[in-house]
């Protein structure tokens, strides 16, 4: 909580007062174009840059960018956190006010096993009003949100792999589009909040091995770049319109990411269209001369990541060296110039330059009460319900009978722990409820045993835990993991749960009267085949970080008062998969040397639970209807098929081109039908495969998802629009999207439907 103290000391005095910052006040600035709201803001954020002398100029390169009191431009902060609620990391928002505490949301992972975008959505949209409103009451100092993180969970060791929405790059991109949409709001010209996706690109490693994330260095293949960890960043831009991106500490292909022009600029700002900035992580720039050894002085290095399209530096790096590294020449005030058009243009579309924010017509009126407001508080318990995920419930132990439950042990470390609920980037939440008082509500007579000391469980009161359980009706476990195992800069170094805490589980289930119910709070997977295989443990139910309202959502599932309908977005593996170096990035499978690779895409090997696996206390049937159409598939014929190893043979996305990829397109159909008991909401998931993973081919791929709530006996027709060019491809060694020629099939459960595409 270091962060936090500093940032409650260095509260400055206009978040006291209540008074947001702005600049731009009637009268004030009369006769400076970067006040007038007539022109676009481009030209607005030039004018302010060319009245900036070099020094004030260079001020602007770091987080904390220095105010300007001759131009009337106070100082900026843009460094917050808003991952799954506003964040004490960072430096931009206070909650030492009017307002202490904001909603806490489910850590990411779990949110992201709802498969729902809309929710995804919501989500955002609640932050960035709660962001919005403590600016408002003089309780922020910056709007820049530097979230969501949609790295690709690649290794389920990696300590922030919770941030993420998992190990699937559809996934991920759809989570990233509808969060930062959330997040900014429905105006491009007028944000809500700036949204950043982060950390781009190929970061997924903390401390492994002796290898740390600040000066590790990922060779990455073209073809895994291209249709693994690229794609969410893409789409970020592309489609949710994001205002930043964060480059990565990781050095990609012998480049540090932030000093990469071919990614900074031709990809981002060039291939991607970027209307924002570059950010890097924080203290990259420095990393890059102290850890990585990268340019010989730290003028070199400064001028190295600007010069390549860096446009602020999460730290002050760039402001100690700026200004030598441009009087030696290393690089011009037009490098600096250039940078700060664009972060003057985010500042300027947050409205910091339209006078005061609270006359805004949008966001203008909102304040104390939009923070932990009813709603927001019953979306965070929504979220936590769609997110559990059920995966194991044999001879039908859940939904539990509230009569019927006359006693209830509650054994486990993660039970009645406050921390448990959140993961890390968190702030103040408005309420919590932990899983012991969750079921306290529900069940009078409660034993309550914490069993380990800790999530490491060094010290286990097994035997006093089994006699607990011997005398109660039923038992609920709740194990896991903490911070402690799992969070930025600690990457574990085994899947199975920590110290005693199997042997734990085991000797309660074997003294307990009933099959035990075992709750996981983790954010990564962990190897619970024992679990998994003992008929004396019967429901398994994995929780993630669940957030403020994580033990009433566990005990509305457990008592049925929520049907569950979650779905594991990331592939749990077993123990011995920690053979595999985390540094081998590679995510196809090389089965001459034995690498097994990696996520259900490319994975070739046995796991404990699969990607997407997830169970109902209802019976759902799903039927995929046959196409009407499937798009005028004879444009193909006049384009040459490029011959593969396999006999097989592929068409170039590009050589498609989009009118031939629009004309491709087709629906399809799934219908669903809830056969009860209960109400309840599914994930349809819809997949590709292909007869063979060959020539760089996955074994198979998601082409889409829909989430819809049903009644018990209701039917439901959920339309996918399919477009090969996106949802059938896949990269080729060259890093280029390829269609293959010949069969494709769709795939829902064990329904398929073959399309084919004839060379």
């Amino acid at each position: 909580m270091v962060l936090l103290m500093a940032a409650i000391l260095a509260l400055p005095r206009i978040a006291v007062a209540g008074n947001p910052p702005f600049s731009c006040a009637p009268g004030a600035t009369q006769g400076y174009a970067f006040c007038d709201r007539r022109l676009p803001v481009e030209q607005r954020a030039a004018d302010l840059v060319a009245r900036l002398s070099l020094a004030e100029k260079v001020s602007q390169l770091g987080d904390e960018a220095a105010g300007v009191p001759r131009l009337g431009v106070p100082p900026y902060k843009w460094w917050s956190e808003g991952l799954h609620g506003l964040a004490f990391w960072g430096h931009g928002m206070h909650f030492d006010g009017a307002v202490r505490a904001i909603t806490s949301f489910p850590q990411v992972l779990l949110t992201a096993a709802s498969f729902d975008e809309k929710l995804w959505y919501r989500i955002g949209q609640a932050i960035g009003t709660e962001a919005r409103a403590l600016y408002n009451i003089g309780q922020a100092e910056g709007l820049t949100i530097w979230s969501p993180n949609v790295n690709i969970f690649r290794d389920p060791r990696w300590g922030r792999g919770q941030e993420t929405p998992g190990e699937d790059p559809t996934t991920a991109s759809k989570y990233g589009v509808a969060f930062v949409r959330g997040l900014q709001g429905p105006s491009p010209m007028t944000l809500q909040t700036s949204a950043c996706c982060k950390h781009a690109t190929a970061y997924d490693l903390e401390a492994w091995n002796g290898v740390i994330r600040y000066d590790y260095k990922a060779w990455v293949t073209a073809q895994d770049l291209a249709d693994t960890f690229n794609p969410p960043f893409r789409s970020c831009v592309e489609e949710g319109k994001a205002s930043c991106v964060m480059c990565a500490y990781t050095t990609v292909n012998g480049v540090p990411a932030c000093a990469s022009s071919d990614l900074l600029t031709k990809t981002f700002k060039g291939a991607w269209g970027l209307n924002g900035y570059v950010s890097s992580d924080c203290d990259a720039v420095a990393l890059m001369h102290d850890s990585q050894g990268y340019r010989p002085t730290p003028e070199d290095t400064v001028a190295a990541a600007l010069t390549a399209g860096l446009d602020l530096n999460c730290g002050n790096y760039t402001q100690v060296h700026g200004m030598a590294a441009i009087q030696q020449g290393k690089m011009s005030e037009h490098d600096v110039d250039k940078a700060l058009r664009n972060l003057f243009t985010v500042r300027m579309r947050l409205g910091h330059f339209d006078g005061d924010p609270r006359g805004s017509a949008l966001y203008g009126g909102l304040g104390a009460g939009d923070v932990c407001s009813p709603a927001h508080k019953a979306l965070s318990l929504e979220a936590a319900q769609d997110g559990i995920v059920l995966l194991k419930n044999d001879a039908g132990i859940l939904p539990l009978s509230r009569p019927a439950v006359g006693s209830a042990a509650v054994i486990g470390h993660n039970a009645n722990d406050p921390a448990a609920l959140y993961g890390n980037y968190f702030g103040p939440p408005c309420e919590y409820t932990t899983p012991l008082q969750g079921i306290q509500g529900y069940v009078k007579n409660v034993a309550f045993l914490a069993g380990c000391d800790s999530a490491a469980c060094g010290i286990a009161a097994t035997g006093q835990a089994a006699g607990l359980a011997a005398s109660s009706d039923y038992v609920i476990m709740f194990m896991g993991l903490s911070q402690r195992q799992e969070q930025e800069g600690l990457d574990r170094v085994s899947l199975l749960l920590p110290g005693q805490q199997q042997n734990l589980i085991t000797a309660v289930a074997s003294a307990a009267k009933r099959p035990v119910i075992l709750v996981l709070l983790t954010g990564g997977p962990v190897d619970v085949t024992f679990a998994k295989s003992n008929p004396k443990i019967g429901a398994i139910l994995w929780a993630g970080y669940p957030g403020q309202a994580g033990g009433l959502a566990i005990a509305k599932v457990l008592f049925g008062e929520h049907n569950p309908s979650g779905r594991l977005p990331m592939t749990w593996y077993p123990e011995d998969f920690t053979r595999v170096p985390m540094t081998d990035m590679r995510m196809r499978a090389d089965p001459a040397t034995g690498y097994p690779g990696r996520s259900y895409r490319f994975y070739k090997g046995n796991t404990v639970y699969k990607f997407g696996d997830g169970l109902s206390y209802s019976k759902f049937s799903r039927q995929l209807v046959v196409p009407s159409t499937t798009g005028n598939t004879d444009l193909l014929a006049g384009l040459t098929a490029t011959p593969a190893a396999d006999g097989g043979a592929s068409y170039v996305v590009e050589e498609i081109g989009a009118d031939g990829c629009e004309q491709l397109k087709f629906p399809a159909v799934v219908e669903v039908h809830n056969h009860g008991p209960l109400d309840g909401k599914h994930s349809v998931l819809m997949f590709l495969r292909w007869p063979n993973a060959t020539s760089g081919r996955p074994v198979s791929q998601l082409v889409g998802f829909r989430a819809q709530h049903l009644r018990a006996g209701e039917k439901a027709r959920l339309r996918f629009d399919v477009s090969p060019c996106e949802h059938f491809s896949w990269a080729n060694e060259d890093g280029k999207k390829v269609l293959g020629a010949g069969s494709h099939f769709l795939r829902v459960g064990r329904d398929e439907y073959e399309i084919r595409f004839e060379p």
